[in-house]
């Protein structure tokens, strides 16, 4: 089932059990799919499209929220931390540390990478294969701690 009809699925749902808090957060998704679609360069929205649509909306509302409570607006950022948990549901699992610096230190291992002079060439590499399953922030952590 692709991410949209998921979508609509769960949309419908979340009508029927007035459910605010998923509603907000479905619709979002459904607005960033729509617009994706008919953004004009004619290409289609396959899984991996999606998955950087989602971790694109979660990252926004992951922004407001630092700065909503930069600013003491509670209130602001409980609606987004709800809105960031809805988006969450349809991204794939993300992966723990441990996982996330054994990987990364295979791919250590595969480019010869000896210090953090070849922390680019490791992170192209990393953020390719950990695409969707890591942020790129703690990705970008753990090659640098593995090559410090």
């Amino acid at each position: 089932m692709s991410l949209e009809a998921k979508i609509n699925n769960d949309l419908k749902e979340a009508m029927k059990n007035k459910d605010q808090v998923g509603l907000r957060g479905i619709r979002a998704v459904k607005a960033a799919i729509l617009l994706a679609k008919t953004d004009g360069s004619g290409e289609e929205l396959n899984e991996e499209k999606e998955i950087k649509l989602l971790q694109k909306l979660v990252k926004q509302r992951q922004d407001s929220l630092e700065i909503y409570r930069k600013q003491n607006r509670e209130d602001l950022a409980v609606v987004e931390v709800e809105e960031i948990e809805v988006i969450q549901r349809y991204l794939p699992e993300q992966l723990s540390e441990e996982k996330l610096r054994e990987i990364i230190g295979t791919i250590i291992n595969e480019t010869g990478a000896s210090g953090i002079k070849d922390m680019g060439k490791v992170m192209g590499l990393a953020s390719q294969q950990l695409a969707g399953k890591a942020d790129g922030k703690a990705i970008a952590a753990a090659v640098k701690s593995l090559l410090s």
